[in-house]
């Protein structure tokens, strides 16, 4: 039994960071200044030294949790991910007066579920844990309860999860009608020992949980809760949700239908495959029509989910490795441009720094913060020398590798296409002098840490992944 306890130690770690986040605002005078996020990053530091051990263990699984590599190295992710979003969440809960307490446990729940998620070998244990991540993260994307946009944003956010829920549960009572068990083993050995022709319950359970998964990762046609709740919650928040929320709920994806429905790849890859070209032009077409930075990384972040769903459809070895490679660069990538939108924000003034044209003489007023943005759009367009190329790379030549030679086209044309974008705010940046001078506050140095820590590591990425891919490829086939 203690053996079989140590695969929930990361995520015990975060659990009682967040609680002690709760204690201590609750003892908290009004007005005291408390060091509550420190609190965070403690529970994080032992959730980071609880998996490299159990790494270094070579665990493989735990009952309905996995300590297997490929949990572990998502674990890895998230606690990047809740390192740099409590870095960055520091200026926005003083510019904003929010509940630190509260916010900072909320955002440790959710990490907590969003690992829970990762390493879960169970439906009903994934299903849990997607509850406990969407439930805190339902929160936060309303925390700013004087803002009517973000009571709105969290409301659709709410209404939309609780209907996709309902979906994805009832996937998994048609999996365990069909199998008698909901465990990630047992039902693909249970699937694949059936006959060969699915019959019509796989294809409804099938059916169910990609639409439970799709409207996690934000695909096509199930994307329209993202721009409205990325504009609408605190760029900190838009920052954690669009990076966490994706990297646990593409890996619960991947080890849900590359294990258990991977007997029935021939029934669904062709749902997905349309689902990945639709979620890339969607994303990419509607992004270049958008004015409001939020939204138009919001339509990013769809077009970027279209993309690992090309590697899900390919499935091959080269796929299987490359997905947790481009986790984690868009992870650094993503939270890094939404740090940045997080430390222009300015609520208070007539001009809150929202839309492109407010990133006009940036470079004027703040060098650093431009050219750290630059860094962050390039990698998120697919530039060289930069994590976002490498990552792309190895999807696109995944599909090819597979023989979906259009699918991989599709996602180069609209790489090339999300390049107008992108670039657009570069332009800006650089090129258009502002109107009215220093509207930007100064920058924290904490948060700033954090954005050059972003950046450091899209760079390595960028020119040296051999490692870090490595270690991917060496994950990935931890549960294959």
């Amino acid at each position: 039994m203690p053996s079989s306890l140590n695969a929930i130690v990361p995520m015990a770690c975060v659990t009682a960071a967040a609680i002690a986040a709760m204690v201590a605002e609750a003892f908290r005078e009004p007005g005291e200044r408390m060091p509550i996020g420190p609190l965070g990053i403690i529970g994080l530091a032992g959730a980071a030294i609880a998996s490299i051990a159990l790494w270094h263990h070579n665990a493989t699984s735990f009952g309905v949790v996995a300590a297997d590599k490929f949990g572990l190295f998502v674990t890895g992710i998230l606690i990047i991910i809740g390192v740099l979003s409590l870095a960055i969440s520091a200026p926005a809960i003083e510019r904003e007066r929010l509940p630190q307490g509260e916010y900072y446990a909320l955002m440790l729940f959710a990490l907590a579920g969003m690992m829970l998620m990762a390493t879960a070998t169970d439906l009903l244990v994934i299903f849990l844990a997607l509850e406990v991540l969407s439930l805190a993260v339902y929160v936060l994307t309303g925390i700013r309860r004087d803002s009517p946009v973000a009571t709105e944003a969290a409301f659709k956010y709410f209404l939309l999860g609780a209907f996709s829920s309902a979906f994805f549960l009832y996937g998994i009572a048609f999996t365990y009608g069909l199998t008698g068990s909901t465990r990630l083993d047992r039902v693909g050995s249970l699937i694949a020992a059936q006959a060969m022709a699915p019959t019509p319950m796989q294809l409804i359970a099938v059916g169910l949980l990609i639409v439970g998964f799709a409207f996690k990762v934000s695909a096509v046609p199930f994307h329209m809760w993202t721009p409205d709740a990325y504009e609408g919650a605190s760029p900190a928040v838009t920052g954690f949700m669009s990076t966490g929320v994706k990297a646990a709920a593409f890996a619960a994806f991947f080890r849900v239908f590359l294990t258990a429905f991977d007997p029935l790849h021939a029934v669904w890859w062709e749902v997905v495959w349309v689902m990945a070209a639709a979620t890339m032009i969607v994303g990419t077409v509607v992004g270049v029509a958008q004015t409001s930075v939020k939204r138009m990384l919001a339509y990013s972040s769809i077009a970027h989910g279209g993309y690992l769903l090309v590697a899900l459809v390919s499935a091959n070895d080269a796929a299987k490795g490359a997905v947790l490679f481009y986790l984690l660069a868009y992870a650094v990538t993503n939270i890094g441009a939404f740090g940045v939108i997080t430390l222009m924000e300015n609520t208070s003034g007539d001009r809150p720094n929202d839309q492109i044209r407010d990133f006009a003489g940036l470079w004027n007023e703040h060098p650093a913060l431009a050219a750290l943005m630059t860094i962050f759009l390039l990698s998120l367009g697919g530039f060289p020398p930069t994590a976002g190329f490498i990552a792309k790379w190895y999807v696109f030549t995944a599909a090819v590798n597979a023989g979906y030679y259009w699918l991989a086209i599709i996602g180069v044309l609209t790489s090339v296409i999300s390049v107008f974008f992108y670039l657009r705010i570069v332009v800006m940046m650089y090129m258009t002098p502002s109107d009215t001078p220093a509207r930007f506050p100064l920058v924290p140095r904490i948060a700033g840490a954090a954005l050059v820590v972003s950046a450091v590591i899209i760079v390595y990425l960028g020119v040296l992944p051999a490692r870090v891919l490595d270690w991917a490829v060496a994950s990935i086939s931890s549960i294959f």
